[in-house]
């Protein structure tokens, strides 16, 4: 591109450069609503990635709303959880019983006699089973469970009460062995996993081998330091139940009540299973709020403010406003699942309103809850709420969550409301950015072009300049000689 070195042509004090600038920027001034245009498209595209997060809040919403769980959650409580502990699974009746426990799930625990040294070669044998109501020992009796298998640990000459331990641990037999040092020596201790009256064990010697290997084994455990396995035990209003754990996952149908210490004689624990309300009534309130968050976020992008004369970022956006509408006659639309509710306002969910008529207005449909309204409706007929919100298996009869998940799973899906409306707005913001392009390229050619001009009449008058000072040479030389 030619370029202009002196400050004006033919050094009469124009300044080309500043000339060229300025006209070079009027070529650019359309950037500047392009670029407001850019930045504007580029917030929409941000506005509605916002509005299509809130959708998927509400529809989760109203998922809780549809689902049968939803509506199936119980309340569990205990007269003294110190006692009894209960959780019950959605769709427990409700119902109450007494539990008293006479005793906790234990697991069975030995001690070995007491060893010094090396306890001879040899193997050892590890049984699971129950030993009933007897002490094991010499003269107990031991069944072993048929649904496990016996483990055998080889013992070598050398190994001491310590590496016989280790083994015991690395072998998974269902036990788990400690050392224990006392005056006389080492002592193995010996503890089931698992509680319960089937989580007992014995420990033999396979080879019948005597000596010192053999004062490990049952036969020769201490009497004062062993534990028997035992199951929990309880009775549920007065019948004796047992659990090998102190849970008893299937004692009351949909009840789970878990003992936590011996009750006094005589002094049951209650345990009381009720609909829980309140679940329902939260999950309501998240829907109402959820959806109070999109008509906020919708009415501050399609106002107008009469006093600033401010508008917002989608005052006559045609889909935004067709966004706005659908979801409100959604809300608003009469639900053919009961025959009771057939309104939000129905089960005490209205349209908030001000004394002050223009803050009602700048409300624009936000909802509230009446929490005694939606409680009697919840508490006098619970089965007609659960129609109004998901109605039955009649689509025809669909109630408003189950139609409004259907509306905002349209609007959130592939080709739907929200990908269509990014796939146009990403569209005109590639548009602009091409226009922007074409914009300077058109700039930066007429610069070129003008600057070759004024270039060229720089030169121009560059010459005519020094021939105008050459003639006037002449004419004072000419002068001179004619005097």
């Amino acid at each position: 591109m030619a370029t202009l070195s002196s400050p004006g042509i033919g050094t009469g004090g124009l300044d080309v450069k500043s000339i060229i600038s300025q006209l070079v920027a009027l070529e650019k001034r359309p950037l500047d609503t392009l670029k407001l245009q850019a930045a504007t498209t580029t917030t929409k595209i941000s506005a509605f990635g916002q509005i299509k997060s809130l959708v998927s809040t509400l529809s989760d919403a109203a998922s809780k709303l549809t689902s049968v769980t939803g509506w199936n959650n119980v309340a569990t409580t205990s007269s003294d959880s110190a006692f009894v502990s209960a959780t019950a699974t959605g769709g427990t009746q409700a119902t109450s019983f007494n539990v008293e426990v006479q005793a906790l799930a234990k697991s069975q625990s030995t001690a070995s006699g007491s060893i010094t040294g090396a306890v001879g070669a040899g193997t050892l044998k590890i049984e699971l089973g129950s030993w009933g109501a007897t002490t094991p020992g010499a003269t107990g009796t031991f069944v072993r469970n048929a649904s496990t298998t016996a483990i055998d640990i080889t013992v070598s000459a050398s190994d001491t009460v310590a590496d016989i331990a280790s083994k015991i641990n690395g072998s998974n037999a269902g036990v788990t062995a400690t050392l224990l040092t006392d005056a006389g020596g080492q002592r193995l201790l010996l503890r089931s996993k698992e509680t319960g009256l089937e989580s007992g064990f014995q420990l033999t010697t396979a080879d019948g081998a005597l000596g010192a290997l053999s004062r490990l084994t049952s036969a020769e455990i201490t009497p004062a330091a062993t534990q028997i396995a035992a199951n929990a035990k309880a009775t549920v209003n007065g019948i004796a139940v047992e659990s090998a754990t102190n849970t008893f996952a299937a004692t009351v149908a949909g009840v789970t009540f878990k003992a936590e210490k011996l009750t006094d004689s005589g002094k049951p624990i209650t345990i009381s299973v009720a609909k829980d309300t309140s679940a329902i009534q939260a999950n309501v309130e998240a829907f109402v709020k959820a959806y109070n968050e999109v008509n906020k976020t919708l009415n501050e992008g399609t106002k107008y403010d009469k006093a600033s004369k401010t508008v917002g970022l989608f005052q006559g956006d045609s889909t935004a406003l067709g966004l706005q509408s659908a979801l409100r006659s959604a809300m608003q639309a009469v639900s053919p699942g009961s025959t009771v509710y057939q309104r939000l306002a129905d089960i005490g969910i209205v349209q908030k309103t001000s004394s002050d008529p223009m803050a009602t207005a700048a409300l624009g449909g936000e909802l509230t809850v009446d929490t005694a309204k939606l409680n009697k409706a919840l508490s006098d007929n619970p089965e007609e709420v659960k129609k109004f919100f998901r109605g039955d298996s009649n689509v025809a009869t669909n109630g408003l969550a189950v139609k409004l998940k259907t509306l905002a799973a349209g609007m959130l899906a592939t080709g739907g409301f929200f990908s269509s409306k990014d796939t146009v707005l990403q569209a005109s913001l590639k548009r602009n950015e091409q226009d922007q392009a074409s914009v300077n390229i058109k700039a930066s050619n007429f610069e070129k072009r003008i600057t070759a001009r004024y270039s060229a009449l720089d030169t121009q008058m560059s010459s005519l300049n020094a021939l105008n000072a050459y003639v006037s040479q002449q004419v004072t030389t000419w002068n001179k000689s004619n005097g």
